[in-house]
């Protein structure tokens, strides 16, 4: 089955960079209409829309703190009233506040979980209203191996991601019966601007992990995304899959 999301509308949440710009060019290329959500930089959300734009997709950028629970359900009531549905949602949106726990104020704690978590339980929400009423639709998170295997100065993080995991199995029951899929996508080092100055300090130690020795690409998810987004995928649902070249086993 060819891998196509044409006449499917898509939601990235933190689209403007990193692996969520690349889903949403992926996205768009494979002929979905591609919402490219950001918090702040309308500027670098405005060039993902021309990206795909110039290669004759269908974008538009829109702007929202997807952490506040009223601005992501009223997000979602937009995009629904624009294109009349709404198929995929890729809750992407992330930051971090790495500290030893000890050194950890309790802001980078609540930043971290509401931008990662709760962003995602609150699109999710708003979303699967929509989604039940077709009775079709596909919820992709992106997590980590973080999550999966935790990573020391990193408990915010890794517990934002763990829940996400945990959303993501729990949500796949409650929304399976409606035609809705949920799965989990677990990036490991992937070079982005939010990994970039990780990396370049550690990157010998991490490419040695890697079974395929060499670090992850934004359009390495991207890939997987789209699958997971396509009627190809239409069986896959509650799994977390990781796409960190062999790092974690």
């Amino acid at each position: 089955m060819m891998t196509t999301l044409a006449d499917k509308v898509a939601l990235v949440t933190g689209a403007s960079r990193g692996i969520g710009a690349a889903i949403a060019r992926h996205m768009a290329a494979a002929g979905a209409t591609v919402v490219v959500n950001y918090h702040s930089n309308q500027e670098a959300a405005e060039q993902v829309v021309a990206d795909i734009t110039s290669q004759g997709g269908n974008a538009v950028a829109m702007q929202c703190d997807v952490s506040d629970f009223k601005a992501s359900e009223q997000m979602i009531k937009q995009i629904k009233k624009d294109f009349g549905r709404l198929d995929i949602l890729v809750n992407n949106a992330g930051t971090t506040r790495d500290n030893v726990i000890m050194m950890m104020k309790e802001e980078d704690w609540d930043l971290v979980l509401n931008t990662n978590l709760k962003s995602a339980w609150n699109c999710s929400r708003a979303a699967a209203r929509i989604m039940m009423r077709q009775r079709s639709g596909r919820i992709i998170n992106i997590t980590s191996v973080a999550g999966i295997s935790g990573n020391a100065g990193q408990t915010n993080y890794a517990a934002s991601k763990a829940g996400m995991i945990g959303l993501t199995k729990s949500l796949a029951k409650e929304i399976g019966p409606r035609g809705i899929t949920v799965n989990a996508i677990a990036p490991g080092f992937v070079r982005t601007d939010l990994t970039a100055e990780l990396i370049d300090e550690i990157q010998d130690r991490i490419i040695e992990m890697t079974s395929m020795r060499r670090l992850g690409t934004a359009d390495d998810v991207a890939a997987l995304a789209v699958f997971l987004a396509s009627d190809a995928a239409g069986f896959i649902t509650g799994q977390v899959i990781a796409v960190d070249g062999g790092m974690v086993l």
